[in-house]
C-alpha cells in the first residue's frame, strides 16, 4: 500500500510540475506564433491507456479534442489561459492548416530513418514532434489538391503515413496524452518568432522510401 501511495504522488507532483509548463507552451503558441490551438480531452484518471471521452475504443487517448470541439481552437490569449487556467493538465491540441502548419507523420521508427534520410539529402527540417508511437514533421499548409497531386506521383504510398492538414489535429509538447508524452524530437530554435517549416513535397519522398525500406506499410497507432 506505502509502495501504491508513493508512486501516485509521485505521478501527482510530475503532473503539478508540469502545469505552469502546459499553460506557457499554449501561450507561446497561440500568441506569439499565432498557432491556434485549444484543450485535448484528458486521459482517463482510472486508466492511463484509455481516454476520457465516451468512445470506449478511443484509438487517440487524450490526443484530440472533445469539448470544445475543434472549430473551437484560438490564437486569443484570454482563451487560452482561461482553458489551462480551468483545465491546467489539458493536452495542447494544434489545428492543423490554415495558417498554422500541417504535418506529416509515420510510426516512429521509419521516421528515424526518415529523418537520417534527410539531412543526407542536406534538405532543412523545421520541428518534429514525437509522440511514444509515431513521429510528426511539421510543414507548410497545404491543400487537399496539392497533396493529392503530390501522391498521385507516387507507385505506392505507404497506409501508415498520415498527413494532418485542414480541418486536423495534432498533440503539442510538453503533452501526456493516454499513450505517454508528447516531446520534439527536433525542437523550434529557442525566442524564434515562428518556427520554420519545409514545404510538404521536400519531406514526402524520403519519408515514403524510409517506410517502404523498413516494410512499414499497415496503419499503425
Amino acid at each position: 500500500m506505502r509502495e501504491i501511495l508513493g508512486r501516485r504522488r509521485r505521478l501527482l507532483s510530475r503532473r503539478r510540475d508540469s502545469e505552469p509548463e502546459l499553460i506557457g507552451a499554449a501561450e507561446t503558441f497561440a500568441t506569439r506564433w499565432q498557432w491556434p490551438v485549444l484543450p485535448g480531452v484528458a486521459a482517463d484518471p482510472q486508466g492511463r491507456s484509455r481516454c476520457g471521452c465516451p468512445d470506449p475504443e478511443c484509438t487517440v487517448p487524450g490526443a484530440h479534442p472533445f469539448d470544445p470541439g475543434l472549430l473551437a481552437a484560438t490564437t486569443d490569449a484570454r482563451m487560452v489561459r482561461w482553458w489551462w487556467s480551468n483545465r491546467p493538465a489539458a493536452p495542447i491540441i494544434l489545428a492543423t492548416g490554415g495558417k498554422a502548419p500541417c504535418a506529416v507523420s509515420l510510426p516512429a521508427l521509419p521516421a528515424a530513418h526518415a529523418l537520417d534520410a534527410l539531412d543526407r539529402l542536406g534538405i532543412r527540417l523545421g520541428p518534429v514532434v514525437a509522440a511514444p508511437t509515431r513521429w510528426s514533421i511539421l510543414v507548410k499548409p497545404y491543400s487537399m489538391e496539392q497533396l493529392g497531386e503530390l501522391l498521385y506521383a507516387k507507385d505506392f504510398v505507404p497506409g501508415s503515413l498520415r498527413f494532418h492538414g485542414e480541418g486536423g489535429y495534432l498533440a503539442l509538447p510538453p503533452s501526456r496524452t493516454g499513450q505517454g508524452e508528447v516531446r520534439w524530437e527536433r525542437a523550434p530554435l529557442p525566442g524564434s518568432a515562428s518556427p520554420w517549416v519545409p514545404d510538404v513535397e521536400a519531406v514526402v519522398d524520403a519519408v515514403v522510401e524510409a517506410l517502404t525500406r523498413t516494410g512499414v506499410s499497415a496503419p499503425e497507432m
